[in-house]
């Protein structure tokens, strides 16, 4: 999540909460937070239409992204009751979103199995029903006729 968005939930300005990261550093380690690129930051402008700070105020650095971990380390340094309720809520959405994407996993794994086994079964049955095809379409197709040769010909003696 970024960090303008806790910011919001935990009802603080950005720069207190980042403020509040900068003072506890040790709690965040690599793994927890990171600091969006430069390419990152462009494609997330152009994903959310957000500022890009030509003159117009707005934001002058690059947003930090907090992981899961990073998230759940936020209660412990801004230590207001609604931190920890926002964090409480923040953490069931994770359990949540986690299984939705097992589920998914699960979903799509089933379909990749089912796909193999009647990709199986319809191999065989695609060739027999592909020669039954050719078969019944030379049948229904009339005799060639018999031309008789361009040009005279002198008949035949008996």
């Amino acid at each position: 999540m970024l960090d303008a968005d806790l910011a919001d939930l935990y009802g603080v300005e950005t720069r207190t909460l980042l403020q509040q990261v900068r003072r506890n550093a040790r709690r965040f380690p690599n793994g927890f937070m990171f600091q969006l690129s430069a390419t990152e930051l462009e494609a997330l402008r152009s994903q959310f239409v957000m500022s890009n700070n030509q003159g117009r105020g707005g934001r002058r650095t690059r947003p930090y992204a907090f992981t899961e971990q990073g998230v759940a380390m936020l209660s412990s340094v801004l230590r207001s009751e609604r931190a920890v309720a926002v964090n409480i809520e923040i953490m069931r959405a994770f359990v949540e979103t986690r299984q939705t994407a097992s589920s998914y996993a699960k979903l799509a794994m089933r379909m990749d199995e089912l796909e193999r086994t009647t990709a199986g079964k319809l191999g065989e049955h695609e060739q027999h029903l592909a020669a039954i095809f050719k078969a019944l379409k030379q049948l229904m197709a009339p005799p060639p006729k018999r031309r008789r040769p361009a040009g005279f010909r002198p008949p035949d003696e008996d």
